[in-house]
Formats: structure tokens, C-alpha cells, sequence
């Protein structure tokens, strides 16, 4: 019989080689899975890993890629810290866009500096709103934010879809779901040119900061931390847990909304049914993978908007499916999750115990006879 059993103390250096690790038996397996599919293995992995960002153009793609996992990913170290399980930032993603996209839409003809503000502003409104709800649910009603948020992301997409395919939808778009170009004033400034590299690397990187220096440096952020350690004792220091949960909920659905209106106003420049392709998802991997650091979170993102290009790029070179990017990630968490089990329990066996029966009794009519 296998058991689990509590380690005296878990290692805090084999904590933060977990992720590591957890890449490494990805690669193995990956390298498996390519030779039983009759792929040379080491070309895959160069394909996947190394190709994507073999040159200058891929390095920028590389930052496109990253700006929206980090955003999101950011956003859920903080609700996480809190032991506060949001699964809705690709829902935040989609409504932060949608909002944005609605006020951009609406100023497609105004000039100013203040109109790009305006539309970042209102996605992250966006976000706020639909985290809010979820916030509202749990510290009114004690609804399970799981449940919540993974349902609201659906909502969130029929939404999407409702609007681009009817009130926000282009009149002059030969009848395509996507809605008109936004005016340049709703754009977000491109940084280096002649590349997709645009303002809104510079705000993930300016959230990272912040929601480092709230978490490290602030009161506010050390009342999370505790929380998320003990809520019972947050409670009994006289932390008012429900602020705390609201705050968190809407800090990391702001974040996520403004992913999301960065997506439109950036790389995208309208407002299509596939902002995302499942970036919101994607964070909660990164989150983790990242020990909810934001160093290791930066770090984790830009893995994981690797794995995004790779797959495309094995999609393209070597005739493999787009589902190879949900594969890589989901045995990355998987691994990921197995060795922090393993970090904390150790593994006995132990021998099952052997059940004895008493004899059966002899039936009266044998032992007459």
C-alpha cells in the first residue's frame, strides 16, 4: 500500500528548483512522445524551443506573446497569495477587450492624447466589473470563487461573441464577425519599429513593479499574505478579510482587463471573436510556475509565450496539430504539481494488512451426525 507521509521540513531550495524540474521531465516526455510519433525528437524540441527566436523578429513576437500572460499572471499572484482561487482571468481578459473596444469604437473619429487613455481606462474597468462580481458572490453569499469565475468565463466569451457578431460588428465588414479598425489615436504606441512590440510591455512591466512593491513593501500586501496563511488569525488582528478579498479580486481583474484592451488596441487593432487564445488560462499555469514572484512570474511568462510561438511554429514545420501548446502546458502543471507533492510528502509502502477469518462454525446436523 502506498502512503504519503508529511516530510519534517520542506526544502526551500528544492521549492524554487520545482519548476525547473517540473521543465525538464516536460522536455523528457516530450522527447518520448515525438520518437513514438516517428519525429525526430531533438528536431522537434529545436523547432518548439529554439527556432521561434532564432532571430530579432522572433525576440519581439516573443514580447507580443509575453505581455498578456504577464499581465494576467501578475494580477493572479496577488488573489492567490490570498488563497483566493480566481479562474476567471480569461473572462477579465475577454471583458476588459470588449469594454475598450466599445469606447474606442465610439471616439474612432476623435483625436486627442486623451482617448487612448480613455480606452485603456475603461478595459480595465472591464476587468474590474466581471471580477467584481465574483468578489460580490463570495463575500455576500460565501459562493465558491471557483465556481464562479470558471463559469463567468463563458459567459464572458458568449458575450464576446454576441457583440462582435452584432452591435459592435463592422457594417462595411462584408459581413465578418470583427468590428472597424480603431482610429489611431486609440493605438497603442509601437516601441521599436518595424516591429509589434508596442506601450504595453511597458505596462506589464510597470505592474510587475508595483504589485511587487504592494506585496513586499506595503501593509495592505501583508495583510493578504497572512490572510492567505491563516484567515482565522487575519481575522483575529483585526484585518477586515472581506476589503482584503474584494480588493484582490479587483486588483487581479483589472490586470487581466488590461490585457485584454491591450490585446485590441496593440497587436490587434479591433475588436475579433479571438483575443485570446486562452491566455487567461495559460496565467494560472505561469502563476504558479513563477512561485508567484514577480521575477519568477516575468520569467514563466515568457516560457510559456515560447510554448504559444512553438507550437505554431511545429504546426507549420513538422504538420503537428495546435494542440500540441494545451499538451506542453498541461504536463508542465502536471510535473509542476507532482513535484511539490514530493517536496512535501515522501512516499512509503507499507504492507497491506492481512484480514483473518475466523472458522465457520459446524452446521448442528454435522455434529449430530
Amino acid at each position: 500500500m502506498i502512503k504519503l507521509e508529511p516530510r519534517g521540513e520542506r526544502s526551500a531550495t528544492m521549492a524554487y528548483l520545482s519548476p525547473v524540474l517540473a521543465a525538464l521531465l516536460t522536455m523528457l516526455t516530450g522527447l518520448i512522445l515525438f520518437t513514438l510519433l516517428g519525429i525526430d525528437p531533438v528536431e522537434a524540441l529545436i523547432t518548439i524551443l529554439y527556432v521561434p527566436i532564432s532571430d530579432t523578429h522572433g525576440i519581439t513576437e516573443l514580447c507580443v506573446k509575453t505581455t498578456p500572460i504577464l499581465l494576467c499572471a501578475i494580477g493572479l499572484s496577488v488573489v492567490f497569495k490570498a488563497k483566493i482561487w480566481n479562474i476567471g482571468a480569461e473572462g477579465q481578459l475577454l471583458m476588459g477587450g470588449l469594454f475598450g473596444s466599445y469606447i474606442a469604437l465610439q471616439l474612432i473619429e476623435t483625436e486627442g492624447f486623451w482617448v487612448l487613455p480613455a480606452v485603456l481606462i475603461s478595459g480595465v474597468v472591464g476587468g474590474m466589473f466581471w471580477s467584481g462580481i465574483a468578489a460580490i458572490l463570495k463575500v455576500r453569499f460565501n459562493t465558491n470563487e471557483i465556481l464562479t469565475t470558471i463559469m463567468m468565463n463563458y459567459i464572458a466569451l458568449n458575450i464576446l461573441l454576441w457583440a462582435v457578431h452584432g452591435p459592435l460588428k463592422d457594417p462595411e465588414g462584408f459581413n465578418f464577425p470583427e468590428s472597424a479598425l480603431f482610429g489611431d489615436s486609440a493605438l497603442l504606441p509601437v516601441l521599436i519599429e518595424g516591429t509589434r512590440v508596442n506601450f504595453g510591455m511597458a505596462l506589464a512591466l510597470l505592474a510587475v513593479v508595483a504589485v511587487w512593491v504592494l506585496m513586499s513593501r506595503s501593509f495592505y500586501g501583508f495583510q493578504i499574505k497572512v490572510m492567505g496563511m491563516d484567515a482565522g488569525a487575519a481575522r483575529l488582528s483585526g484585518f477586515k478579510d472581506k476589503r482584503l478579498i474584494c480588493f484582490a479580486l479587483l486588483l487581479s481583474g483589472g490586470l487581466a482587463g488590461l490585457a485584454g484592451v491591450g490585446e485590441v488596441t496593440g497587436p490587434i487593432g479591433q475588436l475579433i471573436p479571438q483575443i485570446s487564445p486562452g491566455y487567461g488560462y495559460a496565467a494560472i499555469i505561469v502563476a504558479f510556475l513563477g512561485r508567484l514572484h514577480p521575477v519568477g512570474i516575468l520569467l514563466a511568462s515568457l516560457l510559456m509565450a515560447l510554448l504559444y510561438m512553438g507550437g505554431e511554429m511545429a504546426q507549420i514545420s513538422l504538420g503537428l496539430p495546435l494542440a500540441l501548446t494545451g499538451l506542453f502546458q498541461g504536463m508542465l502543471l502536471f510535473y509542476l504539481l507532482a513535484c511539490d507533492v514530493l517536496i512535501t510528502f515522501r512516499i512509503r509502502l507499507k504492507p497491506g494488512k492481512v484480514i483473518s477469518r475466523s472458522p465457520v462454525p459446524p452446521l448442528a446436523s454435522e455434529t449430530q451426525g
